[in-house]
């Protein structure tokens, strides 16, 4: 990897410069809508398919419908289906789950519709807000190639940028703060490119403010900055670079050290380094001692070198070669590094936190090859290889997320899942209930809802199913225990069918195992299914 791949900042090379980036993206601005139409409409479908078809879970698209509409109502963001489950303490915020306090500027689309479906959509207009950023970043790394060129690279940027799988993956599965990561990611980057370092903090500010560890990535652009400004008179990106390199891990070390336990966390939850050593502080101690540790966790795993091949294969190795790459450091060795299988495929919302780094290093690596007074040879080599990732991009987003738009049969709940829907409409508003969790986000907002688990919480209502395994139980037959269980000690069945079970709470009479969390009550993680981990493409 090289760390001078990237044009110089359009600011640096002069004025002229500038205004041909300009002349690159005023022109086709209609271009620009359709394209952030485009993004906005598929990624919508995308989620709201998931909604049609009772695909979406409480885990994870309830609990953050129960997070914003806490904000919503100038509250705590509290879920029940987060901290009943994990056994945190009652009253727990999700704030001290992960420190993601820029979700509250989602509230107000609650106060339009109340409905989990407002963060499907406020999602989509995230993503969609990234398009005329990577059309700005492809004016300014083609700024020294051709004016057609130029145009058709940014074109281009903003389709595949658009239409990205990592993208329509993150909507397939619901919403998360990635929502937020995307277009922020991408302001920091292209306003790097400006030398606009006012808003270059202020989008890393906002990213510490989107999940605890997107310090890092911050930190990984302030070296960036630095390595890029070493040899240039910008006094002003040398002071940011610094300032990001120091200042976005201090900010991320704060929210897992002091602002996460200080909502109610628990120190050291999300440790999945277990072959690393038993907390941040032990793994240190033992690389320092052994560092071909990082190696065998990093490949201990036939999952984990499968995911470094496709996110840089499908992309001809190109961010390789620009220092942009180093902001996706972080993030993928959270990945790589751990011991929960659930990191190791491309089937959940994590890849769209590199997508915004990878694309734009790929952009800057072509525009350089593609600047005017190359050999033809390189131009026309800029040229294979960006077809060729704009292909592969493309053409791996039909069957991840494109094609099940167009299928009727995709849009249909299952027979189960349909039922669920039928028995939910049963239960009264203001009823305290656990609930499956493909339909918890149907009931969070008009009755007080868990999610059914392994531990029964003595709730009204029981809305579960014993023929068809929904997390987090690893068995179906131990859904069917449990719905005898409960018709062994004071529940009554209102409705079937399906599968589908619907129970009624008749008496007072205790449900051995029963339990609610208390103040002293020590948060749990899940144990992750045997059958997870071994699919690249499968959650």
């Amino acid at each position: 990897m090289t760390t001078q791949t990237a044009p110089p900042p359009p600011a640096a090379a002069g004025p002229a410069v500038r205004r041909m980036a300009a002349a690159v993206l005023l022109g086709p601005a209609r271009r620009t809508a359709l394209l952030t139409a485009l993004c906005f409409t598929v990624t919508c479908a995308i989620g709201l398919q998931g909604w049609t078809s009772v695909s979406l879970g409480g885990f994870d698209l309830g609990i953050f419908d129960q997070g914003v509409r806490g904000y919503a109502h100038f509250g705590l963001p509290v879920s029940t289906l987060k901290s009943f489950h994990h056994e945190f303490p009652p009253g727990f915020s999700l704030l001290g789950d992960h420190f993601s306090p820029v979700l509250a500027m989602l509230a107000p689309l609650y106060w339009i519709w109340d409905d989990p479906r407002s963060l499907i959509i406020g999602q989509s207009l995230l993503f969609a807000a990234g398009v005329p950023l990577i059309r700005r970043i492809a004016g300014y790394a083609f700024a020294g190639a051709e004016p057609r060129t130029a145009r058709r690279a940014a074109d281009l940027a903003g389709l595949v940028y658009g239409l990205g799988w990592p993208l329509l993956v993150a909507a397939r599965v619901g919403f998360h703060e990635v929502a937020f990561a995307v277009p922020l990611t991408l302001l920091m980057l292209e306003r790097g490119l400006a030398r606009r370092y006012g808003t270059v903090l202020l989008a890393a500010l906002l990213l510490c403010c989107t999940k605890e560890d997107l310090g890092l990535l911050v930190g990984a652009y302030g070296l960036v900055l630095l390595l890029r400004t070493r040899r240039t008179d910008d006094r002003a990106g040398r002071r940011t670079g610094l300032g990001l390199l120091l200042g976005g891990p201090v900010a991320s070390a704060a929210a897992i050290t002091w602002l996460i336990p200080a909502m109610g966390g628990e120190p050291g939850y999300y440790w999945n380094y277990g072959s690393l050593g038993a907390d941040g502080g032990d793994a240190l101690r033992n690389l320092l001692h052994d560092p071909f540790l990082l190696v065998q966790a990093a490949f201990d795993q036939p999952l984990k070198p499968l995911l470094l091949l496709w996110l840089f294969g499908t992309m001809l190795l190109l961010p390789l070669r620009s220092a942009t790459v180093l902001c996706a450091v972080p993030l993928l060795a959270e990945r790589i590094l751990s011991s929960n299988p659930n990191h190791w495929s491309i089937a959940r919302h994590y890849d769209a936190l590199l997508w915004p780094v990878l694309l734009t290093a790929a952009i800057e690596v072509l525009g350089r090859l593609s600047a005017t007074g190359r050999p033809e040879r390189s131009l026309r080599r800029a040229r294979r290889l960006g077809l060729g990732v704009a292909g592969i991009a493309l053409v791996a987003a039909v069957p991840i997320g494109l094609v099940p738009l167009v299928l009727p049969t995709s849009w249909a709940p299952k027979p189960s899942e349909a039922a669920l829907v039928r028995a939910a409409a049963l239960i009264p508003d203001g009823a305290s209930v656990e609930a499956d969790n493909q339909i918890a986000p149907r009931l969070t907002a008009r009755t007080d809802v868990v999610l059914v688990d392994g531990t029964p919480r003595g709730r009204e209502y029981v809305l579960t199913r014993g023929d068809k395994r929904s997390f987090p139980f690893k068995t179906d037959k131990e859904q069917a225990e449990r719905i005898q269980l409960l018709l062994a000690h004071g529940y009554r069945q209102l409705w079937a069918e399906d599968g589908v079970v619907l129970l009624h709470r008749e008496g007072d009479e205790p449900v051995p195992g029963e339990h609610v969390p208390g103040p002293g009550s020590k948060p749990v993680q899940d144990e992750v299914p045997t059958d997870v981990g071994h699919n690249l493409f499968r959650g």
